[in-house]
C-alpha cells in the first residue's frame, strides 16, 4: 500500500538508513552524508582513513543534518566513520571506498538472483555459491513502496557479497558489479532501487508530470490503481530518500510498462535523466540502460515493442552521456510468455563493458554493436553494410529475422545470407514482393537475433524505411 510520511525517532542521532555498516562510498571525491538528530545540534562526521578531515553540520528545524567528506582513492581496506554530537555518538563499520552505481527501473532490474516464481536466472546457482569470492561487492536494496508526498528516509542497509545475502541481490546489478570489479579491480557498490511494473513516469516528480498531457498525478490519488501503475510515487518513496548518495552513474532497465507510448517516451526519459542529474548536482552522471526484452506483448508478430526499442536507441543517441545495451539475442525461444529473460549475466557484462569503455576509459574493450549503415539494391537482392563490423559478421550462411517490403509496404520474411567473400549481408527478394523497397531485421515484438560481430555482440534491430 502507499506509504505514509516517514516517521523518525525524535532527537535520536542517526545517519540516514542508506549509510550503514558495510557501505561503499564513492572514491576520490567529496561525498554527501546526512542523517537526523535533535534540532540545533552540531554533528561531526569523522572518517578513519589516513589524512581524513572531520566534517561538521548543524541540524535544521526538521532535525536533518547534511555533511560532506572527502574520500581518497579506492581501497579494499575497511574503514570506520564516527558520527557524533556533544552528547552522543555512533560508528559505521566496514566501510569501503570504490565505485557506486544506482540501479533502477522495473522488474527486470528488481529480479533477484533467486529468480521469480517459475522464472529462474541463468547461472544463479554458481553466482550465489561463489559470492564470497567478491568481498568488494556490496548492495543496498531499497524496498518497494510508493507515496504521494516526498519521503525523507527508507528502511535499507548495505549487505556484503555472501551466499546468504546474494539470493536477494538484483541479478543484473550483481552481475554488472562482478564484471566491473574484474575490469577495474576496485570495490563496487550497487544501490538497487527498482519496482516491478513501474512506468518511467513513476520515477518523476509531480511538477514535471503536470506538464505532460494525459498524465495527472492528482487525479489518480483517489483511484483504484495498483501501486505499481501509479505515477510519481516511486520517486517520492524510493528515490528521494537515497538522494543524493554520491554515485558514479545510473543503470536503468525499464520500458515494458510504457510499450505503446514510443512517441513520448524519449522525451520523458530525457526529462527523468536531467532531473536526476540535477538532484545529484552533476549534469554529466553517466546513464546506461537496457534494450526492451523480447516478449509476447499481446502479439508476438506485432511491432509495438520494436518501435519502443527504436525509441530507446533514439534516447541513447540524444541524451548526453547515455548509452544502451542491446539484448536482441539474449532471449530463449521458450521465453515468449516470460517477460523476465533469464540471461542477466550477459546483460550485466555488456553494461560493465559499456561503463568500462565510456566511463573508465579502458581501451580495447569490445563494447560496440554492429549497426545498419546503408543499403544497395541490385535487382532481386539488397546488400546491407554496417558500422562497427570491420571484421565481418557471423555466422557465415543463412540467417533468420529479416523481412522485405515492396511498393505496397507489406513486410514478408526474407532469406538473408552472410557471405564469406565480402563484408556485410545480402537479403533476397521474396516471391510475394514485387521489388525491394525496405528491409527490416528483428523488427517484431518477439524475435531472437542471430547475427553477431566477431566478439559476439549482436546486430542492432533496424528498419531501412526509418533510418
Amino acid at each position: 500500500m502507499l506509504a505514509a510520511t516517514c516517521c523518525l525517532s525524535a532527537g535520536a542521532l542517526r545517519p540516514a538508513n542508506i549509510f550503514s555498516d558495510h557501505a561503499v562510498l564513492q572514491q576520490d571525491t567529496t561525498v554527501n552524508i546526512w542523517g537526523f538528530a535533535s534540532p540545533g545540534k552540531t554533528v561531526s562526521v569523522t572518517p578513519s582513513w589516513p589524512g581524513a578531515t572531520a566534517a561538521t553540520a548543524e541540524t535544521g528545524k526538521d532535525g536533518r543534518w547534511d555533511a560532506q567528506i572527502a574520500t581518497p582513492k579506492a581501497s579494499y581496506t575497511p574503514y570506520q566513520i564516527t558520527i557524533a554530537t556533544p552528547d552522543s555518538s555512533l560508528t559505521l563499520n566496514d566501510i569501503l571506498l570504490g565505485e557506486v552505481w544506482l540501479a533502477s527501473g522495473q522488474s527486470n532490474m528488481e529480479m533477484p538472483l533467486r529468480g521469480f516464481w517459475t522464472q529462474p536466472v541463468e547461472g544463479a546457482r554458481r553466482a550465489i555459491s561463489t559470492a564470497r569470492r567478491y568481498p568488494g561487492i556490496r548492495m543496498a536494496t531499497v524496498p518497494k513502496r510508493g507515496a504521494y508526498e516526498p519521503q525523507s528516509d527508507v528502511p535499507t542497509e548495505w549487505k556484503t557479497s555472501t551466499p546468504a545475502n546474494a539470493w536477494d541481490f538484483s541479478a543484473l546489478g550483481y552481475f554488472f558489479a562482478r564484471h566491473l570489479n574484474e575490469l577495474i579491480d576496485t570495490p563496487v557498490g550497487i544501490i538497487s532501487c527498482a519496482y516491478g511494473g513501474s512506468k518511467v513516469e513513476g520515477w518523476l516528480p509531480e511538477d514535471i508530470l503536470d506538464t505532460y498531457p494525459g498524465w495527472d498525478m492528482e487525479a489518480e490519488r483517489d483511484s483504484t490503481l495498483r501501486e505499481w501503475e501509479r505515477i510519481g510515487v516511486m520517486y517520492n518513496a524510493m528515490l528521494l530518500p537515497v538522494t543524493p548518495y554520491t554515485v558514479r552513474g545510473f543503470l536503468w532497465n525499464q520500458g515494458e510498462s510504457n510499450v505503446g507510448r514510443h512517441d513520448e517516451y524519449p522525451a520523458h526519459q530525457a526529462d527523468m535523466v536531467a532531473h536526476w542529474r540535477k538532484l545529484w548536482g552533476n549534469d554529466r552522471i553517466p546513464f546506461y540502460f537496457v534494450e526492451l526484452p523480447g516478449w509476447d506483448y499481446s502479439d508476438p508478430q506485432g511491432t509495438d515493442a520494436a518501435l519502443f526499442r527504436e525509441c530507446q536507441r533514439l534516447a541513447a543517441e540524444t541524451i548526453p552521456d547515455a548509452g544502451i545495451v542491446c539484448t536482441v539475442d539474449l532471449v530463449r525461444p521458450d521465453e515468449l510468455d516470460d517477460i523476465h529473460a533469464s540471461m542477466k549475466e550477459e546483460i550485466g557484462e555488456r553494461m560493465a563493458l559499456l561503463a568500462g569503455a565510456e566511463t573508465y576509459g579502458i581501451p580495447g574493450l569490445p563494447y560496440t554493436y554492429p549497426t545498419f549503415k546503408s543499403m544497395e539494391i541490385k535487382g532481386y537482392e539488397a546488400h546491407l553494410s554496417f558500422e562497427n563490423a570491420d571484421g565481418g559478421l557471423s555466422p557465415n550462411g543463412p540467417v533468420e529475422g529479416f523481412e522485405v517490403a515492396g511498393t505496397d509496404g507489406v513486410f514478408h520474411p526474407a532469406e538473408a545470407v552472410i557471405p564469406l567473400s565480402q563484408l556485410g549481408l545480402t537479403v533476397k527478394k521474396p516471391d510475394r514482393v514485387d521489388e525491394i523497397k525496405a528491409v527490416r531485421y528483428c523488427f517484431r515484438n518477439f524475435c531472437i537475433g542471430q547475427v553477431h560481430d566477431m566478439m559476439g555482440m549482436p546486430l542492432k534491430p533496424f528498419r531501412t524505411d526509418k533510418e
